[in-house]
């Protein structure tokens, strides 16, 4: 028989997670190339509970207009990020003062490929990774790496339509084996692509198609998709081929979604919306197969794609090792205002708003690991969970955040009564463990850090990074291994 755990295992990794794109800044530095990520201005009008569907992204036309954009008066905050490019040293210290178990960042990848399609790496671009790297592990962290994440060299996108153009496989993958390569023996966990299934909310960031593309949008998302697939798979083969001891794995926004009711309309458009939302994604990077019941949406919906010979050959020998996830909220299914539709759904009323409209669950992060763990019985890495929220600077200059305690707190119970139950959870990775500038919004008010930084939405401030209450909450709860939550 097996024996019940009592707590996290002895070897957790507990730690916090950030994104090059939105930490790095020093976007014109040591010959990077602009990537998607830097096109993403700042709204001072935006409407936090209505954000628009793509994070940065536009027309053709917008993106070359954004990218040589000069006016003083247009911020693209992700450009400067909190120049962590030039404080990582500094910021490091103070996750290694909580006693950060790992840290996982992404790399640029417009800064070892600055247009995407060169031949040789950026040694500039390489030698920055070489000194983060090394200084996270000498920090006493595990390193966990995303290969791309809301990151695609602009020129891949303004003259090759990213990854809706085969071309593209063979850029990713020749960037993917350069940083196998480079840091073989250092890096365990890699993340190949970051929360490959948030479609169509990130589909610019994520796969690299503009609005204006093609007239059938969905198609060429769905090829675009495909395409991804594919340089995952290609890129997980020539990663176990250097490496053979490395993890890499794919990654989830995992969206929890619960019927509206008992009815049985609601219950079954909920499970097909699950399937569309999360499942499918996951199906065919550890199943190795598309499954027919996504084969059947394509057809019902006239989606056509071109899978070529070998294609599902490949998806089917190169699975993923592992599964990362994010988890922030839930929502609800309801069968007389939804469709069935990729994250179709409506907001829970049980559960309270943020001022960006997420809708805080503790026990749908239980959900959510229960139901991974059972449908594809690999360990889960849960890349990102946190609270985006506005912090107050005290007089004295303490920052008080019972609230992001709270929240965390009540994950973290929750994880553990999946850990419990038996899942097997190999990380957890807060969101923003320093605030940094918000992937959906491009502001610097939404803050999830355990360090604060004096910085605005519109870059001023001293960058100074101060402790919050919640710094040394967390510091307690790595030190006693997920047991002294109070």
């Amino acid at each position: 028989m097996q024996t019940i755990p009592t707590g996290f295992p002895e070897n957790f990794l507990w730690g916090g997670a950030v994104a090059a794109c939105q930490i790095e800044g020093a976007y014109d530095v040591d010959g990077r190339g602009l990537s998607s990520s830097d096109i993403h201005r700042y709204d001072p009008h935006l409407d936090r509970a209505h954000l628009g569907e793509h994070e940065g992204g536009g027309t053709l036309a917008y993106i070359k207009a954004a990218a040589a954009d000069t006016d003083p008066n247009h911020y693209y905050p992700k450009r400067y990020g909190i120049d962590f490019y030039h404080t990582y040293k500094e910021d490091l210290a103070l996750l290694k003062e909580m006693g950060f178990k790992c840290f996982r960042t992404s790399i640029s990848w417009s800064r070892i490929f600055p247009k995407g399609i060169e031949e040789t790496p950026n040694e500039k671009g390489l030698a920055f990774y070489d000194r983060l790297i090394d200084e996270i592990i000498a920090d006493g962290m595990e390193p966990i790496i995303t290969v791309s994440h809301y990151d695609i060299p602009l020129y891949l996108i303004t003259e090759l339509g990213g990854f809706a153009n085969r071309k593209v496989i063979d850029c990713f993958v020749r960037y993917a084996k350069v940083l196998f390569e480079r840091y073989k023996g250092k890096i365990k966990y890699w993340i190949v692509c970051n929360q490959v299934n948030l479609l169509p909310t990130v589909r610019f960031g994520c796969l690299g198609i503009y609005d204006d593309q093609a007239e059938d949008m969905e198609s060429l998302m769905y090829q675009a998709v495909h395409n991804q697939f594919v340089a995952c798979a290609l890129a997980h083969k020539a990663g176990k081929a250097i490496d053979p001891d490395a993890q890499i794995g794919t990654m989830l926004a995992f969206g929890t979604y619960y019927p509206a009711t008992c009815k049985p309309d609601d219950v079954i458009l909920n499970m097909k919306n699950m399937r569309l939302s999360n499942y499918f994604f996951a199906d065919v990077q550890l199943r190795g197969e598309y499954p027919l019941y996504m084969l059947r949406y394509f057809d019902k919906h006239n989606i056509h794609f071109t899978v070529e010979p070998g294609d599902e050959e490949l998806l089917k020998a190169e699975t993923m090792d592992f599964l990362a996830l994010s988890y922030y909220s839930t929502s609800i299914t309801d069968s007389e205002k939804n469709e069935e539709k990729p994250f179709s759904g409506c907001k829970n009323p049980y559960l309270k708003p943020t001022p960006w409209e997420w809708r805080a669950d503790p026990q749908g992060f239980y959900y959510a690991l229960s139901e991974c763990w059972d449908r594809y019985r690999v360990p889960l890495l849960v890349a990102e969970n946190g609270i985006g929220a506005l912090d107050t600077v005290e007089p004295d200059g303490s920052i008080h955040d019972p609230y992001r305690i709270e929240y965390l707190r009540q994950h973290i119970e929750q994880m553990k009564e999946a850990v419990l139950d038996g899942v097997d959870v190999i990380a957890y990775c807060a969101w923003g463990p320093i605030d940094i500038v918000s992937s959906s919004s491009a502001e610097m008010s939404k803050r999830y850090g355990f360090i604060y930084v004096d910085q605005d939405d519109l870059g001023h401030g001293t960058k100074k990074r101060s402790r919050k209450d919640s710094f040394y909450w967390y510091k307690k709860v790595i030190e006693t291994n997920g047991e002294d939550l109070g």
